[in-house]
């Protein structure tokens, strides 16, 4: 609703006291014609031109405006940030999702990365892998199909480089990506979606994730792969899959078995105070928990009232603009008569 008030552009006490000294000098004009009205031969039309011009500084001093109110709506939006365990292990076809048929766990990473981008339409996302080191490969971007694009490119990290799973390498490079993230858009919501089968063999200790919180609005860890376990195929360059080769277990010659650990997995999702998941035969990422939080996540709005002062001094210029005119145009035409 729009109303009218008084807002002085040079501020109350200036604004004030020019508007007074301006309402003198009408008043002054007014008293010096009724006293000189025998005496001199001022019109009553230059008497009330005069006095006008003087009432309309003043009211123009006062700065006459319009304060008009307005509903904005802020738009809060959700940045999902995924991040794809791709250490040698992840080739063991030892996976399932929504059904029984066994599939390796980057294959059931792939399928879940894309079941999350469809969860959160109208969000952005970054996507980044780890196995010997983290990287952010998608910075924040709203296109989700180049996160599924993404999610097809995954391969299993070369064995050959590998030097034991450590779960705390993408540490790093995710408080880096949400740090960012939560500075360039501090009012959206960030989730993050870690995927790995929860192996580690490096005999170092391993961080926590909780340093991550501070960015987080919601976290899920996504456990793939079987207790179970199965023998971890080699992967590189030069080695096709399904030639039948193994990774070597050290300690016993044989080859090596690699389980899904959902113990740690559980104790990441912990440290992130969010909620772990086990990818398996039925469940998967479009049911469950994190279905269900992908909608209090979703795109919000919040209508937010302001109110906007526009000055409305241009009437008041124009008719003082006027007056002065026809004062000039008087002066001057006494001035011809008096020479």
């Amino acid at each position: 609703m729009n109303h009218l008030t008084l807002s002085p552009a040079l501020g109350w006490p200036v604004g004030l006291a020019v508007a007074v000294a301006m309402l003198a000098c009408a008043v002054a004009q007014i008293v010096l014609h009724i006293r000189r009205r025998g005496q001199s031969d001022e019109t009553v039309w230059a008497c009330v031109r005069r006095s006008l011009t003087c009432m309309l500084v003043a009211v123009m001093a006062l700065t006459p405006s319009i304060v008009s109110s307005t509903n904005s709506r802020a738009v809060n939006t959700t940045d999902v940030v995924v991040a794809v365990d791709v250490t040698g292990s992840m080739a063991v076809k030892d996976a399932q999702y929504g059904s029984d048929e066994r599939l390796s766990r980057l294959d059931v990473s792939k399928q879940a990365v894309k079941d999350i981008t469809a969860m959160y339409p109208n969000s952005s996302f970054a996507a980044l892998r780890f196995g010997a080191s983290g990287t952010l490969d998608v910075p924040l971007t709203p296109d989700s199909k180049a996160i599924d694009n993404w999610a097809d490119t995954l391969a299993p990290e070369s064995t050959s480089v590998s030097a034991g799973s450590t779960l705390d390498v993408p540490i790093d490079q995710l408080l880096l990506t949400c740090k960012s993230i939560h500075e360039q858009h501090p009012d959206d919501a960030i989730v993050l979606y870690l995927i790995s089968d929860g192996e580690q063999t490096s005999s170092k200790t391993r961080r926590t994730f909780s340093s991550l919180r501070r960015y987080l609005s919601d976290a899920f860890t996504i456990a793939v792969g079987s207790e179970q376990g199965g023998n971890i195929p080699m992967t590189g360059d030069s080695v096709n899959e399904g030639d039948g080769q193994w990774v070597t277990d050290p300690e016993t010659g044989e080859p090596g078995v690699s389980r899904m650990n959902a113990d740690d997995m559980n104790t990441i999702a912990d440290e992130l105070s969010g909620t772990a998941i086990q990818l398996n035969a039925t469940t998967t990422m479009s049911s469950g928990a994190s279905k269900e939080a992908s909608g209090q996540w979703r795109v919000t709005h919040t209508t937010k009232q302001r109110t906007r002062t526009v000055a409305v001094v241009w009437p008041f210029a124009i008719a003082v603009a006027l007056l002065l005119t026809f004062e000039a145009g008087a002066w001057i035409t006494q001035s011809r008569r008096l020479l």
